[in-house]
Formats: C-alpha cells, structure tokens, sequence
C-alpha cells in the first residue's frame, strides 16, 4: 500500500517552496508512520537516499512518500523503508523524474496522548527531526 499525503498538500504545493504534508500508511516505518506531518520543499534536487514526494505513476491524483533509491533510465528507482507495505518500484517500476515533486526535509510525530512524565519527555526529544537521506538506499537495492 502506498504512504498517501492529504489532499491539502496538493493544493499548499503551488504557492511556496516549502509545505506541509500529512503521511497516512505505513510504508515508510520506521523512517515516517501514520499521522507524521513533513515539510516538504517542493522542486528541490534529489540525491540518491533522499525522502521524496511523487505522484503515483498510475494514479496521478495520488501523491506518495518514498526513498529515492538509485537514478535509472528513465526516471528514479523508489522503495518504501518498510519491505513488506509494497506499493514502490518494485511494483511499478522506474517513476518518472517529471512525477517526482519535492523532497522531505523534516518530520514533526503528533503527540499522541501520553500521560507519563516519562513518555512526555521521550516524545519531546523525537518529535521534531530532520529527514536525513539514506545512503545506504542502494545497497538494500542490490540485496533484494
């Protein structure tokens, strides 16, 4: 199943270089889960490990959250962090670089109702993250 964004982020997407986008799935565990919220740079330069936005190479009006694992003729290589959610390259193939829209750059978890001082502090010190390419996108490529 493909990490869906909401559909605000469609319509944020023109106006700045930078927006929000809401992650609902669980193909990017443990990187991103369900209810994330990312600011997304829409246009920026993808490398190889990043965390990008694209549309579905199917269903254009879906917008999806992958890493891009390697450049291929073609377009780009993408593959969710989580093996066993599917809905990447593996299932449709290369996504062509004009469907790839921005890239992710940080990634705030909604606090979800702890109550302990404990589970407070935790959730404190992971809430707010940058996304960090994956260099070792390309070996887990290779090992499939």
């Amino acid at each position: 199943m493909p990490e869906q964004l909401s559909q605000e982020t469609e319509r944020a997407r023109g106006a700045l270089p930078f927006g929000p986008a809401e992650v609902t799935g669980p193909s990017m565990v443990p990187t991103l889960h369900h209810g994330d919220v990312l600011l997304v740079h829409w246009g920026a330069r993808v490398r190889p490990g990043d965390v990008v936005v694209l549309r579905h190479p199917f269903q254009q009006d879906l917008l999806v959250v992958k890493r891009a694992a390697e450049r291929r003729r073609g377009g780009w290589w993408v593959l969710g962090d989580n093996a066993f959610a599917g809905g990447d390259s593996t299932d449709y193939g290369v996504v062509p670089e004009e469907l790839v829209l921005g890239k992710v750059r940080l990634r705030y978890r909604p606090r979800a109702g702890q109550r302990s001082p404990v589970t407070v502090v935790r959730w404190a010190l992971s809430a707010l993250r940058p996304v960090l390419a994956d260099r070792s996108a390309s070996r887990r490529l290779r090992a499939r």
